[in-house]
């Protein structure tokens, strides 16, 4: 490939990508016909076939034959550790669920924080705490990073509808995560927010998330040992 071509081809990859990240187009939106990117463009079929085999790849649109190409729907199931979706569990309970962002705001991160997400220490992130809340017992404690220059329409979001973490999944895919599972005893703080003893044993859970190379989040939720556990389910492989 000539260095013309590959600059092409980076060219309407990024394209495409910082469409999909910004949100503009979200999942299930359908991504132009080749032909239509091949006019747009100027450019060969093969040049298009191979900037949507490389998205494909990465998990960031989804291929079919007939229906076309589609922006790829999020999937909580592509992890062996399944996330908990709070409303959804207690709507299949028929109990009641709702949730209290506790803290918003722009925030730059310390050391720590960029160490476990590879960012510069003072970037700055969109920074929500959040209480999930089931038949008026609070279920979990959640703090959570978004990162603005991934998802900038973040900000913005008054999260009244859905909280932060249904929000991303549902509009931003993600093609990386990696999740750390630790015990912890709740302090003072921890536990006046879920209702326990001081001293209780907890599940924290941190769930870090990236989109082709660029971090979208990282949420951080603290359980009740006596209230949650986590199930993963999988298959052995060759």
């Amino acid at each position: 490939m000539s260095s013309g071509m590959k600059h092409l081809h980076q060219r309407i990859r990024d394209d495409i990508e910082a469409k999909i990240m910004s949100g503009e187009w979200p999942p299930g939106h359908r991504i132009p016909f080749e032909h239509e990117l091949m006019t747009e463009y100027g450019c060969s079929r093969m040049t298009v076939n191979k900037v949507l085999s490389t998205l494909a790849a990465n998990g960031l649109i989804t291929r079919r034959r007939r229906a076309g190409t589609v922006v790829a729907e999020p999937s909580s199931q592509q992890a062996v550790l399944q996330i908990q979706d709070f409303a959804l569990e207690a709507a299949r309970a028929g109990i009641d669920y709702h949730f209290k962002i506790l803290h918003r705001a722009v925030e730059p991160i310390d050391a720590a924080a960029a160490q476990r997400i590879g960012l510069p220490a003072g970037t700055k992130m969109l920074c929500l705490s959040t209480l999930h809340i089931m038949d008026d017992v609070p279920q979990a404690f959640e703090q959570r990073l978004i990162n603005l220059a991934t998802v900038p329409e973040a900000g913005e979001e008054p999260f009244t509808e859905d909280p932060p973490g249904t929000w991303l999944l549902r509009r931003v895919p993600w093609t990386d995560a990696e999740h750390i599972v630790r015990a912890v005893n709740a302090d003072g703080t921890m536990a006046k927010r879920l209702r326990i003893q001081s001293g209780t044993a907890c599940l924290v859970l941190e769930r870090r998330t990236w989109q082709a190379g660029a971090f979208v989040t990282e949420a951080r939720i603290t359980y009740p040992g006596d209230r949650h556990q986590l199930v993963g389910r999988f298959s052995p492989v060759a």
